[in-house]
C-alpha cells in the first residue's frame, strides 16, 4: 500500500513534496503490517516510510521494516537520554493470545504505532534524535543488532514497566502517609502534579464509557440484525401485503446493524482510542515526574553531602591536619557532581515547563478533532437511522389499512 501522506513541516503544517523545500521536514508512515512466524515466533512487522530534506538523513526517502519490539527500543533510548521530555507513549501489547493477530487489533496498533513515531519527528529536540535517525534508516541486521545490544545502560521494556508500577506504589504511600519522600514543594510542581493525576482520572473515566458507547453500538447492531432475519421468515409466512412489509422492515433493520457496526468502528478508531492513547501518554508524563524526583533527591542529597565535605575541610584546615589534601581532593569532586546534579534537576524543571505548554496545546488540537468527529458521527447515524424508518412507515401504514 503506497503512502499518499504529504510530509509535514517541522512546526507541523503540510507542505507538498513538489514545492521548493522552504521549510525542513520530517514525515513518518507506518503502513503495511505483515504477520511473520508461527506460534508463540510469531509477530507483525511495519513498513516504515520516511520523507524527509533533513540533511543528516540519508535522502529524501527511505523505507524499512520495523516490529514492535523495535518502536520499544526507540522509546526506552529517548526516554534514558532526554530527562524532562514527554516522550509519547506506546500501545500496549495484548495480552490475550487470540486477540493479536486480529485485523481490529493489528489495525489499532498500526495507526498508534504511527501516531507514536509521527509525534517524536515532529518534536523540536527529539527528531534530531541519533536513536531516531537508527530507528528510521537502519537496516534490519543493524537494528536487531542495536535491539539486543547489552550496554548495562537501558531499561527493558519490562523494568520501564515496572518503573510505572513503581511509581504509582510510591505516589500511593506518599499520600497515605507511609512515606515522607525528599520531594519539591514548589506552587508549580504541586499543581502540576495535581493536573496530571486529575487528568489521568478523568481521561481514564471518559474512554471507560467510550468503550460502552461501543459496545453499545454492537450489540445494538447485533440485535437489529437478528431482528431483521426473524421479521422476514415471519413475512415468509404470511400473505400480501403484510409478507412484504415484513419483508422490507427485516431489510431494513439488516442495512441498519451494517451502519450501527460500521459506526461502532469509527467510534473506537476516532474516539475510544484517542483518549486511551491519552491516558498512556498521562502515565508517560507520570514517569517523567518520577524522573524529576528523583533528580531532585539526589541535587538535595549532593549539596548536603558538599556542606558536610565543606565542614570537615574547613575543621582539618584549622587543626593542620596532614589530611587536608586529600579532604580538599574529596571535596572538589563532591562539589563537581554536586553542581551537575543541580544543572541535571534544573534543566529537566525548564524542559517539563515547555513540555506542559506543548502537551496541552496538543491535547487541546487533538482532543477537539476527535470530539468534532465522534459529534458529526453520532449525528450522521441518528440522521440515518431516522430516514430510514421514515422511508419504511408509508408502507407498513398501507398494509395495516388493508
Amino acid at each position: 500500500m503506497e503512502s499518499t501522506e504529504q510530509p509535514r513541516s517541522i512546526s507541523g503544517s503540510m507542505q507538498s513534496p513538489r514545492s521548493p523545500s522552504l521549510q525542513p521536514y520530517l514525515s513518518v508512515s507506518v503502513t503495511d503490517p505483515v504477520k511473520l512466524g508461527n506460534g508463540v515466533q510469531a509477530y507483525i512487522s511495519y513498513r516504515v516510510i520516511t520523507k524527509t530534506n533533513l540533511p543528516e538523513y540519508q535522502g529524501p526517502e527511505k523505507i524499512v521494516i520495523r516490529r514492535y519490539s523495535d518502536f520499544v527500543w526507540l522509546r526506552d533510548r529517548l526516554f534514558e537520554k532526554y530527562k524532562g521530555i514527554f516522550i509519547p507513549p506506546l500501545p500496549e501489547k495484548s495480552a490475550v493470545e487470540k486477540f493479536r493477530f486480529s485485523a481490529e487489533f493489528i489495525e489499532m496498533r498500526r495507526a498508534a504505532l504511527d501516531i507514536f513515531v509521527n509525534r517524536i519527528a515532529l518534536h523540536p529536540e527529539l527528531q534530531h534524535s541519533e536513536d531516531l535517525r537508527t530507528f528510521l534508516q537502519a537496516d534490519e541486521e543493524t537494528m536487531d543488532r542495536f535491539r539486543f545490544q547489552e550496554t548495562g545502560i537501558f531499561k527493558k521494556p519490562a523494568d520501564l514497566m515496572q518503573m510505572f508500577r513503581d511509581v504509582q506504589s510510591k505516589v500511593s504511600d506518599a499520600v497515605l502517609g507511609k512515606e515522607k519522600p525528599v520531594e519539591e514543594t514548589t506552587a508549580a510542581y504541586e499543581k502540576l502534579k495535581h493536573y496530571i493525576f486529575e487528568l489521568e482520572n478523568h481521561l481514564a473515566e471518559a474512554q471507560k464509557h467510550a468503550y460502552r458507547l461501543v459496545k453499545r453500538h454492537r450489540e445494538l447492531g447485533q440485535s437489529l440484525l437478528d431482528f431483521g432475519k426473524a421479521v422476514k421468515l415471519l413475512g415468509a409466512c404470511e400473505g400480501e401485503p403484510t409478507g412484504k412489509a415484513f419483508s422490507d422492515l427485516g431489510t431494513k433493520s439488516e442495512l441498519l446493524s451494517i451502519k450501527l457496526q460500521k459506526e461502532a468502528q469509527q467510534v473506537l478508531m476516532n474516539f475510544e482510542e484517542p483518549l486511551k492513547d491519552y491516558v498512556r501518554y498521562v502515565q508517560s508524563i507520570k514517569a517523567t515526574i518520577a524522573e524529576r524526583g528523583t533528580a531532585f533527591k539526589q541535587h538535595c542529597e549532593l549539596a548536603e553531602t558538599t556542606k558536610l565535605k565543606e565542614i570537615n575541610l574547613d575543621k582539618l584546615m584549622l587543626t593542620r591536619s596532614d589530611k587536608v589534601g586529600e579532604a580538599e581532593i574529596e571535596y572538589r569532586e563532591i562539589k563537581a557532581e554536586s553542581e551537575e546534579a543541580t544543572r541535571r534537576f534544573e534543566r529537566i524543571v525548564t524542559r517539563m515547563e515547555e513540555e506542559i505548554v506543548r502537551f496541552q496545546e496538543q491535547k487541546t488540537e487533538e482532543m477537539g478533532v476527535a470530539f468534532h468527529q465522534f459529534a458529526k458521527g453520532q449525528a450522521r447515524l441518528a440522521c440515518s437511522i431516522a430516514d430510514a424508518w421514515k422511508s419504511l412507515l408509508p408502507k407498513l401504514e398501507a398494509s395495516s389499512a388493508v
